[in-house]
């Protein structure tokens, strides 16, 4: 058992809070400043304590225990595990009118949340894949949406969050195959949760977003399932093409997301060594000659000025390096990046919710998946919280500890529209 002082874990909390002023910008304008100062310093005084006592732990029992057959069998975290028991928080309250079923799709988890009593007619099915960068999250951490969508409207919403097996144990691209074995599974027994196969949503935030994105991609093929009705994508990521888009440069040490994490998350979600993470910030993993090909579809260039107002500069040429490009070449590929999906791909697409957040990295993902399905003549909701920063919906339904604006946010995001249209 290691032992830690009643004093350290005050002092930690000071030095986080010392590293996030230091290390963190909280640009005018975001939503609760100081709370969210609060909770970024606390998530790294957190991570630091359990890394801390790890390594005493992991000190102490290599020199008992030369043969390391007890660090096995105690599994001892690695940094993912650590972002796991920091991020997934304090277990959502549960609600007296849900039903919750726990199965398993080819050994992916999958909990529906439906009402208590007996439908009076066809409900709406929404299908929702948790963010987390495919490296962590879980079914309880989203669970709090449900709830507000299921109040919102009258209970007649059947969610399914599926628990896709997170990366790097179990490899990419193995959770789009999670993410879509699990939407086959229910859109092939929407009867046994009397869901209208015409109003079924595919939804998600961040990561999850883009998996809600490329299963609507793949649906496309199977003629023999019912339609998907929306998407519905909270701060979605979905390309890697560019990670010098305003957004980026804005927002690089916005909590709770920076520029560099997202590209650090990338090659942990391949289970690759970050060892050219600076070069993939600076672009340098894109071939010319696919810059220019997707420049229509993925450049600052496309973003509306009014979105360029705030500290930005446009990116100086960059030397491209091939090295670099074979290491972590996937986050090119259609399957990371729907963005890159050819126009005869994204005209069939359902129309489409997107709420983008002013303080967060990915912003410009979303504005520009916006551009591009509206060319394509799809239609689109756009909801643009100008205070709000990335996950800031994790928060919602804590009571005093939510910020104001992600319940703005969950107001707006209202699924009964779509049963006629927006």
């Amino acid at each position: 058992m290691v032992f830690i002082s009643p004093v350290v874990v005050p002092a930690l909390f000071f030095w986080g809070v010392f590293y996030d002023l230091f290390s963190s910008e909280l640009p005018l304008g975001i939503d609760q400043p100081l709370k969210l100062r609060f909770y970024h310093s606390l998530m790294i005084t957190t991570m630091v304590l359990v890394i801390w006592s790890w390594k005493i732990m992991h000190s102490c029992m290599i020199l008992s225990f030369q043969q390391g057959k007890i660090l096995q069998k105690l599994g001892i975290c690695s940094d993912l595990s650590l972002m796991r028991i920091v991020l997934d928080g304090i277990p959502p309250r549960r609600d007296s009118m849900l039903l919750i079923k726990d199965i398993k799709v080819d050994e992916v988890p999958l909990r529906i949340y439906q009402p208590k009593w007996p439908p009076t007619g066809k409900r709406r099915g929404i299908l929702y894949f948790h963010g987390g960068a495919g490296t962590f999250g879980s079914i309880s951490k989203k669970r709090v949406n449900s709830f507000q969508w299921q109040k919102k409207t009258h209970t007649t919403v059947v969610v399914a969050i599926v628990c896709y097996r997170l990366a790097p144990e179990h490899p990419y691209p193995g959770q789009y195959f999670d993410c879509l074995n699990a939407t086959l599974y229910f859109m092939r027994n929407l009867e046994e949760y009397h869901v209208d196969p015409a109003l079924i949503i595919l939804s998600g935030d961040s990561c999850g977003a883009n998996f809600a994105t490329v299963i609507c991609q793949i649906l496309l093929n199977k003629r023999d399932l019912p339609k998907v009705r929306a998407q519905v994508l909270l701060y979605p990521g979905l390309q890697g093409l560019d990670f010098h888009l305003p957004s980026y440069q804005q927002n690089a040490s916005v909590p709770l997301l920076f520029r560099k994490s997202v590209v650090y998350f990338c090659f942990r979600y391949l289970n690759k060594e970050p060892s050219g993470l600076e070069d993939v910030l600076q672009n340098r993993h894109v071939p010319e000659s696919m810059k220019q090909k997707y420049k229509k579809w993925v450049s600052a260039d496309i973003i509306p000025d009014t979105f360029k107002m705030r500290d930005y500069i446009p990116q100086k040429p960059t030397s491209y390096k091939p090295e670099v490009h074979e290491a972590i070449k996937e986050i090119l590929a259609i399957t990371f990046s729907p963005l890159l999906a050819e126009d005869s791909i994204i005209r069939q697409l359902p129309e489409c919710y997107i709420l983008t957040c002013e303080f967060d990295v990915l912003r410009d993902d979303g504005l520009l998946y916006k551009k591009r399905l509206e060319d394509n003549g799809v239609q689109v909701t756009w909801c643009h919280s100008e205070s709000g920063f990335h996950g800031i919906l994790s928060f919602f339904g804590y009571g005093i500890f939510s910020f104001l604006t992600g319940k703005k946010i969950m107001d707006s995001t209202n699924v009964n529209t779509f049963d006629t249209g927006f």
